[in-house]
């Protein structure tokens, strides 16, 4: 037999290998494929769904803050008339900037929050545009409120451009700058569209400044194919003509041709960002290639060493498995057939013999486990032998004193019934009859032990009995007979063999009612006939139980559990439940009207015959024995 290998080694085997090639794999794979591959594709899907529609809204926005300031100035009809096609133009940049945000606006939290922000500040174009018409805000506020939209599509912008690959995200960044300065331009048309005040020479020249400073900053952190576009602008004739016309406006003055050179200039800035943001888009996707090819490459690398360590796991997986799924087969068939089997056996007096637990292994601690299984069955089958032997005895002991207590009590009877017919004194016959009372409850005391060892108590008839003496003679073994109101009942009888154990189970009832009621209050017994025998009540006028309780204590009446030695307050229950279990009886509780408790005693009608038909009402039958009931005080 090959040497045994502790379960702890073959885990190791089985896990180290496998989980350091898997987490060396998908690290690999996580930290370069998704972090930098899918983050670079992503550059070019949010270009597409976001920047450049924000763009286009920007532009749109632009060229209607510049006609709302003509229109502010002027007035005219022909003003009017191209600001209503240019909001015609900006609602239809607007709603393409919705429909296609919101295909990218859940790619991460941030860009999230972005977009809603733009969204929130394009929502108010309709109060700005009403505040124009209305010629409610002169042209600084009316320039403050697009700008307030344009600086949070800016800002959308600046957030989308953050990427991994720092040369692409610097080269974004500058591009984004350079667009704002462009944004900086239009701002300065809207405001100059005419003759200006102090307060607006004094914006923009501000405005100016910023521009000459974010292009100037922008040349020198553009790379060469991006920054030959932008110096071959700022370098052309038309865009040094436009600087003398700025410093003119600052100077006070209000050139002729300031709207024309300032348009055409917004222009070849817009065309320049257009194409360097199209060229860093362009850009980002190789990159994102090469990235992807490298995970590949990684991936296949790591892919043979996978296949090797799956391949020893599995070989030893399955080995270890057989193994392990033999042991749970063997304890499963211990626990749920051999030990049920053994104790049934056990309960019926049969002797047992329990195999050895086997289980093939190669395993040290799986052979320990088998032994150990194996121990104990053996132990929980000596469990239980000694307890079937301890119950067989305490049996034993219960009916060997019920059955002497039986003798003595049945001498004791005799004797009282010599002395009540012998004795004329009424007090001396009174206190004869408590005693002959209190015997006849010793006797039924004596009979439960003899029903709770097993064995059946020796009291019985041998012709039927009618009901209403059954009923009696149960109410006459409580202690507080007097108590109890036996109602008149219908005349049918049960069977001979039956009355004791029937009168036995309906005397505990009726003592648990007087019991667990007050003492002024009755206990009624009534029986009639149902439709499948004969029904007895014994109802209570008591504090009653829940139902929980009633509940659990039914369930213990139609399933009546191993008599325990330790619950020895409900020894009534557990005479009820035998007794009624051995002739088919059911035994239920439930609630009272008054409160209380009622118990249904259902006995089968195999147990119970029809009254004796009678010609003149008053016969009796000769074979029924009438019960001799004891007298109250």
């Amino acid at each position: 037999m090959a040497r045994s290998r502790t379960i702890r080694l073959k885990i190791i085997g089985l896990l180290l290998v496998p989980l350091a090639s898997m987490i060396v794999l998908w690290g690999i794979i996580t930290a370069v494929t998704a972090s930098e591959s899918l983050q670079l594709r992503q550059y070019k899907t949010l270009w597409t769904n976001l920047r450049l529609p924000a763009y286009k809204v920007i532009n749109e926005l632009q060229r209607e803050r510049l006609d709302s300031a003509r229109l502010l100035r002027t007035g005219t009809e022909a003003t009017k008339a191209a600001t209503a096609e240019q909001r015609t133009r900006t609602d239809a940049a607007v709603e393409d900037y919705r429909q296609k945000s919101g295909l990218a606006r859940d790619t991460s939290e941030d860009v999230r929050r972005q977009v809603d922000a733009t969204l929130t500040q394009l929502n108010r174009l309709d109060i700005i545009r009403g505040e124009v018409d209305a010629s409610v805000s002169n042209r600084m506020q009316m320039v403050d409120a697009y700008n307030r939209i344009t600086d949070t599509l800016f800002g959308l912008h600046r957030r989308i451009a953050f990427i991994d690959d720092i040369p692409i995200y610097e080269q974004s960044r500058v591009v984004i700058d350079t667009g704002y300065a462009k944004e900086l331009l239009t701002r300065e048309q809207a405001v100059a569209a005419g003759p200006t005040t102090e307060a607006e020479r004094n914006y923009f020249t501000q405005m100016v400044g910023n521009r000459r400073f974010l292009i100037d900053q922008a040349l020198t952190e553009l790379d060469p194919n991006l920054r030959d576009t932008q110096v071959a602008l700022i370098t052309s004739p038309a865009y040094q003509r436009m600087r003398v016309m700025e410093d003119q406006i600052i100077a006070g003055g209000t050139p002729r041709n300031w709207l024309r050179a300032s348009a055409a200039m917004v222009s070849s800035f817009d065309t320049a960002q257009m194409q360097a943001s199209s060229l860093l888009s362009v850009r980002a996707e190789p990159v994102a290639d090469s990235v992807l090819n490298r995970a590949f490459l990684l991936a296949g690398a790591c892919f043979l060493l996978v296949i090797v360590s799956i391949a020893f796991s599995l070989r030893m997986g399955t080995r270890l498995s057989k193994e392990l799924g033999a042991l749970r087969q063997a304890a499963l068939e211990v626990a749920q057939e051999r030990l049920p089997q053994v104790v049934a056996k056990l309960r019926q007096g049969e002797k047992v013999e329990v195999p050895e637990l086997s289980v093939p292994t190669t395993t040290a601690e799986i052979d320990d486990v088998g032994q150990a299984f194996s121990t104990v069955q053996q132990t929980a089958v000596e469990a239980a032998v000694g307890q079937a032997q301890l119950r067989d005895g305490v049996g034993h002991v219960f009916r060997n004193l019920a059955r002497r207590s039986q003798t003595l009590l049945h001498r004791q009877r005799i004797q009282l019934e010599g002395m009540q017919h012998r004795t004329t004194d009424p007090h001396a016959l009174d206190d004869l009859f408590r005693l002959d009372h209190l015997t006849t409850r010793m006797r039924r005391h004596a009979e439960g032990l003899i029903i709770l060892s097993g064995a059946t108590p020796g009291r019985g008839w041998s012709k039927p009995v009618p009901m209403l003496d059954v009923a009696r003679g149960a109410a006459a073994e409580v202690e507080d007979y007097q108590r109890v109101t036996v109602e008149p009942m219908p005349g049918h009888r049960l069977a001979g063999p039956v009355v004791g154990d029937v009168i036995h189970l309906i005397a505990e009832l009726i003592e648990n009612a007087t019991v667990y009621s007050p003492p002024h209050t009755p206990v009624a017994v009534r029986g009639e006939v149902a439709a499948r025998g004969f029904a007895i009540e014994v109802e209570d006028r008591g504090l009653g139980m829940s139902k929980e309780e009633l509940a659990g204590i039914n369930e213990r009446l139609a399933s009546p559990p191993e008599f325990d030695l330790a619950d020895s307050d409900r020894l009534g229950l557990f005479v009820v439940s035998r007794l009624a279990a051995r002739h088919d009886i059911r035994v239920t509780l439930r609630g009272s009207p008054y409160g209380g408790t009622t118990a249904i005693v259902l006995i089968p009608a195999e147990h119970v015959s029809e009254p004796p038909r009678e010609s003149d009402g008053h016969a009796k039958d000769p074979g029924a024995r009438q019960m001799r009931a004891v007298p109250g005080e």
